[in-house]
């Protein structure tokens, strides 16, 4: 038996157990509480596909069981390209059968008027797929990714070829289905006619595009406002992010651990509180803003609220992200090229400028898009310090939730942003492309990266040093707020805010008494779930696109960024809209929390990891492969040791995401899933400041520990043979001393 039929073998067993032992309806009261063991397999509920069709009349669902008795049929034969065909075919059309099925048939029967008018009417509808369909989906994407790699696709890659085609049926279902349905909702009546006079009539709105601030008129529109505050944002964050990995890797700064996780915190907090410790500061009543009245007679301002208050929070939330991009493309920098770049007697600043700089142009293009589409898909700090000086994402939100209620209009605003971040992905492909950034090549490559120059050096501290005393002050506001009673008002000290919302009684047991204890808990069982599925899902679709060459490979590379443009506001509402009726039904659940989390942070994962992968060269898979190793092996034993910065960060930027994530969560929670950040929010609502202080405190030491963990758990990356940081020859130190 060859390894392509045991493959085989597994997916077909797969598909019998969904056919025949899984329920292929949701359940209600959960998968895995298993009280649908009871009814199992005769109730209707819990009934597989073989029951549903033998007994409860829905006969549809036969075709999946012959597709799969095709499938059981073809394995048999003995021409590969026939076999690959003929699986190839059953695997498509089994996606397609799914798919349309549980379009068009809903609770009541058929959900489309041509369906009856082809099939007449149904006496029975369908509830939400379950276990065993989504379980034969899988499979029947399987076989179709087997099929092709028999015919020789991807030079007969099974992993690969099976690989591209889950990673594009999920992006499917958990990217396109639910913006897909949020647009046709916004161009339909309330009867579900077609009528898009209020699309076009919010496309035409002055208010979007109005180039007033230019002419000497009114401000300027939405869409200008938000995309000069992005273009603001990714460049301040990308230098930023460069300045403290450099001083993080290539200067003696004596406090670099420190650094980094000064870097961190920023990204670990609450948006909307980073946002309540500037206004403190900054805002009419703010402490330095009283100072300055009371010692300069300087006359309180609104400056804060706006675009320039919006920047300053964006730049201190984003700067992490372009740092935990930027750290391990500037580790990655080889030391021999700078090396003979000096032996060339070019000085340091040349080497820099001409040598290191160019190899970093991969990490800094990915800080500069995240950057840029984080701006733009920000809602905390815009909702925080915005005023009336509004952006995309929290127009969109009005559109939405508020009087407006206009879904139109929320959709023409998410498209308006979409053909912004569509330019800034194109200018960035079209900036790296055509050049080479390899520097690890698997050969021996010793020696220590060169100091600094000397102006640079002295740049990049008057830079980081200033802006992190700014961050200490930020987070030392956040601190005290936890324990005053009330901010600006009572500032006395107290615990009343941690109790009441941490609390433990040990009277019968340990009892979690606090009010924040379910929120908590739940918070951490998704985020510890969503994190790492977020990192390997990111890093594998990041070395297929950097390492497989594929049709379709641009369009796939843009889909994936797509949902990390679209403003969190949006994904919420449109996962609401799509999983709230079948065929996928997951409101109220931690499943759709799990999905939002994963396919809205993944981006961040793909984008690091491309930026890594650009600087190992490919003769490091090709060796693997000569060895005969399969392309699973070759990632698990070769380039994931050299992509630990990235899996680091992958999974940092995932939890803590899944964590501080607001914007989308807050349409999703439930009663039984409440995630964190939407019940601080309902806690400033009610004017409890120092409970919702207090629990962001906790939340952000929590963080903390958490990533330490993933740091330890993940490791560092060894490029070459010594420790260049813990310990150097003497030879190396005194030729280091004579260069600097």
């Amino acid at each position: 038996m060859t390894h392509g039929n045991r493959r085989l073998d597994m997916v077909l067993i797969l598909g019998a157990v969904a056919l025949t032992l899984l329920p292929w309806y949701r359940i209600e009261g959960g998968f895995y509480g298993f009280g649908w063991l009871a009814g199992f397999p005769l109730s209707s509920e819990a009934a597989p596909n073989l029951v549903q069709v033998a007994m409860h009349g829905r006969l549809w669902l036969a075709v999946a069981v012959l597709l799969l008795l095709v499938a059981g049929a073809a394995r048999g034969m003995a021409d590969p390209m026939r076999r690959g065909a003929v699986l190839a075919w059953v695997g498509a059309l089994g996606v397609l059968f799914l798919s349309l099925q549980g379009l068009a048939i809903g609770f009541t029967g058929w959900t489309w008027t041509i369906s009856e008018a082809l099939f007449g009417p149904l006496s029975d509808g369908q509830p939400s797929t379950g276990a065993g369909a989504v379980l034969s989906a899988v499979c029947f994407v399987l076989l179709f990714a087997f099929g092709l790699a028999e015919r020789g696709v991807m030079k007969g890659d099974a992993f690969v070829v099976s690989a591209i085609s889950l990673l594009v049926f999920l992006v499917a279902v958990f990217v396109f289905y639910p913006i897909g349905s949020m647009f046709i909702g916004a161009v339909q009546d309330f009867d579900g006619s077609f009528n898009p006079d209020n699309f076009i009539r919010n496309m035409q709105d002055p208010g979007i595009w109005s180039l007033g601030c230019l002419t000497g008129g009114a401000r300027c529109g939405v869409a200008w406002r938000t995309l000069w505050l992005a273009i603001m944002t990714g460049l301040g964050s990308t230098l930023l992010g460069l300045a403290f990995a450099l001083v993080a890797t290539r200067t003696r700064f004596p406090y670099k651990k420190g650094l980094r996780l000064l870097t961190i915190l920023p990204i670990i907090t609450p948006p909307f509180v980073i946002g309540l410790a500037l206004t403190l500061l900054f805002g009419r009543a703010g402490v330095i803003t009283q100072g300055l009245s009371d010692l300069f007679g300087i006359e309180p301002g609104r400056w804060l609220y706006g675009l320039t208050g919006i920047w300053i929070a964006q730049v201190l939330s984003f700067t992490p992200i372009a740092f935990l991009v930027l750290i391990g493309v500037v580790e990655g920098v080889s030391p021999s090229m700078e090396e003979a770049s000096q032996t060339l007697r070019a000085d340091r600043w040349r080497t820099f400028w001409r040598v290191s700089l160019p190899l970093m142009k991969p990490g800094l293009a990915n800080a500069f898009l995240i950057g840029f589409i984080e701006s733009m898909a920000d809602f905390g700090n815009p909702l925080v310090l915005g005023g009336s000086h509004g952006v995309l994402s929290t127009e969109i939100f009005f559109a939405v939730v508020g009087s407006q209620n206009d879904p139109s209009r929320a959709a023409v605003l998410a498209t308006v942003l979409l053909c912004f971040t569509l330019s800034a992905f194109l200018a960035q492909r079209f900036w790296l492309s055509g050049k080479s950034f390899a520097t690890v090549t698997g050969k021996g490559d010793s020696g220590a990266h060169i100091a600094l120059p000397r102006g640079l050096s002295i740049g990049v501290h008057a830079v980081v040093i200033p802006w992190g005393l700014f961050t200490l002050v930020i987070y030392g506001m956040i601190l005290v707020g936890g324990f005053v009673k009330t901010w600006g008002l009572d500032n006395s000290l107290t615990l009343d805010h941690y109790a009441k919302a941490f609390s433990i009684s040990f009277d019968n047991g340990i009892a979690w008494t606090g009010v924040a204890w379910n929120s908590f808990w739940t918070t951490m069982e998704i985020a510890l779930i969503s994190a790492p599925l977020t990192a390997a899902v990111g890093l594998l679709t990041a070395y297929i696109i950097v390492r497989q060459k594929f049709a379709g490979k641009n369009a796939f590379e843009f889909a994936l960024m797509m949902s990390f443009a679209i403003p969190g506001t949006v994904i919420g509402v449109s996962y609401i809209m799509a999983f709230n009726l079948p065929p996928l039904e997951m409101t109220g659940s931690a499943l759709i929390l799990i999905a939002c989390f994963v396919f809205r942070n993944m981006p961040v994962g793909v984008r690091g990891g491309i930026a890594a992968m650009s600087q190992l060269d490919k003769s490091l898979d090709e060796a693997s492969l000569t060895l005969r190793a399969n392309s699973f092996r070759t990632i698990r034993k070769v380039i994931l040791p050299l992509l630990r910065p990235a899996i680091t960060a992958a999974l940092v930027y995932s939890f803590v995401r899944a964590i501080t994530s607001i914007s989308a969560v807050i349409f999703l929670v439930s009663a039984e899933y409440n995630m964190a950040t939407s019940y601080i929010v309902g806690l400033v609502e009610n004017g409890e400041y120092g409970v919702a202080i207090a629990y962001s405190s906790m939340l952000i030491v929590v963080m903390i520990t958490v990533i330490t963990g993933f740091q330890l758990l993940v490791g560092e990356r060894r490029l070459r043979r010594e420790n260049r940081v813990a310990g150097v020859t003497p030879s190396a130190s005194s030729h280091q001393e004579k260069t600097a």
